[in-house]
């Protein structure tokens, strides 16, 4: 029988989660994790709790120590990817999660000592080659991530089915609006409207391209998901645009040239999988299949440009458990990149915060329906693995670490 002093912890299934399920074996770098852990978490405002009752710090958000050995030997093996895996098997809690990971990403700079910084170009994983974003690692890449189920997707998101950071007018705004308002603001800026051939990279479930449709626009959509597309042809279709909307299953590097190139291409948190090894061959292939005069409309996840220089070869926990292959870019990487292909930057909006809110609301949500989600046949650690997913994205907006922008570009002058 378990008793409050004894917390059951969550069975995880080697086959599904072998470096969660398996406990490393603590070695010196255990020791060293624990003096720097200890370190970290002095100089932030976090309390820690452990098992014997003891707590430290005096203020701030309570991280629940649950299995002290494990949880060092996991950042000793791992560092920040032990630390999720931590969370995933249960040797860690926190009744706010948000919060803490809220005040841990505010100090990410200061967490570990500036003279041993150097360790993290040493100690941690590298990005595997297969999930290089070559045409078929992109494919591997985004099926592991946006092909899990259209159901799971479809029990958090709201109605418009929009995986990307909604933009609000006011505090309660009802969701959907607050999506449709991103979307048409980014028709707006790049003067969709009746006629207009429109090029959408990154499909998503389909709105984009049917609140395009119904103004009269000819859109063709690409997109490297099966379970994306097949939806996106279905909703189309009962909205009554499938006449105007084509949905292809291709890379952006296979799409086709048209007779005079297209009036607008928009994309929508599309460019963050692409990798940065990539983003050349992105911005030309827009460029190239640009009408004269006309006009891209780029929503993106963007970091500040110093963070992303420092971070951008570091494998994470993000990329392991959730989104293989990516890297969020900065604007003026992205002002650069595109620069090259010949087109500039005319508008930009920032609105992190919103997707603080997106990210609360979804996670809410997902939460809220946990045993829908197994009864998808989604395991527990799946449950906790996207949950601090979730919390880990809301945090990084909500700290300022994160912020999305929306960027309007047209060739330059």
């Amino acid at each position: 029988m378990t008793t409050a002093l004894e917390p059951a912890f969550p069975v995880v299934d080697p086959a599904r989660w072998p470096d969660v399920a398996v406990r490393p074996r603590a070695t010196v770098r255990s020791q060293m994790a624990g003096v720097l852990f200890r370190r970290a978490m002095a100089r932030s405002a976090v309390r820690v709790r452990y098992p014997d009752g003891r707590v430290t710090g005096t203020t701030g958000p309570i991280l629940d120590v649950r299995r002290p050995e494990a949880l060092l030997a996991r950042l000793g093996a791992a560092g920040l990817i032990g630390f999720g895996e931590a969370y995933q098997a249960g040797d860690w809690d926190a009744d706010d999660l948000v919060g803490l990971l809220t005040v841990l990403a505010g100090s990410m700079g200061t967490l570990i000592p500036p003279s041993l910084q150097w360790m993290r170009h040493v100690h941690g994983a590298r990005a595997p080659r297969a999930e290089r974003n070559t045409p078929d690692g992109s494919r591997r890449n985004i099926h592991r991530h946006y092909d899990l189920s259209n159901d799971l997707f479809a029990l958090f998101l709201d109605e418009s089915m929009s995986y990307s950071s909604a933009l609000f007018d006011h505090p309660g705004e009802d969701f959907t609006t607050a999506q449709h308002r991103k979307i048409d603001r980014l028709l707006d800026r790049t003067g969709v409207t009746l006629g207009t051939r429109l090029l959408e990279i990154g499909t998503g479930w389909g709105e984009l391209s049917i609140r395009a449709a119904r103004r009269g626009a000819r859109v063709v959509s690409v997109t490297l998901s099966a379970e994306q597309r097949d939806l996106a042809l279905r909703r189309a279709a009962e909205a009554g645009v499938a006449s105007r909307v084509e949905v292809r299953l291709q890379d952006y590097r296979e799409i086709p040239p048209i007779a005079g190139g297209f009036d607008a291409i928009v994309s929508v948190e599309m460019v963050e999988a692409v990798g940065a090894a990539y983003w050349p061959v992105y911005a030309e292939a827009v460029a190239r299949r640009l009408a004269p005069g006309g006009r891209v409309g780029l929503q993106m996840i963007t970091m500040a440009h110093d963070r992303m220089r420092t971070t951008r070869s570091t494998y994470t926990w993000i990329h392991k458990y959730v989104f293989p292959g990516g890297l969020v870019p900065s604007v003026p990487a992205m002002e650069a990149v595109f620069g090259r292909a010949g087109l500039r930057v005319h508008d930009r909006l920032d609105f992190g915060l919103d997707y603080a809110e997106t990210l609360r609301r979804w996670r809410a949500t997902f939460t809220g329906r946990s045993a829908e989600v197994a009864a998808l046949g989604f395991d527990a650690t799946f449950a906790r693995t996207w949950n601090f997913y979730l919390a880990y994205c809301e945090a990084g907006f909500a700290a300022r670490y994160l912020d999305v922008s929306q960027l309007t570009l047209g060739r330059a002058a």
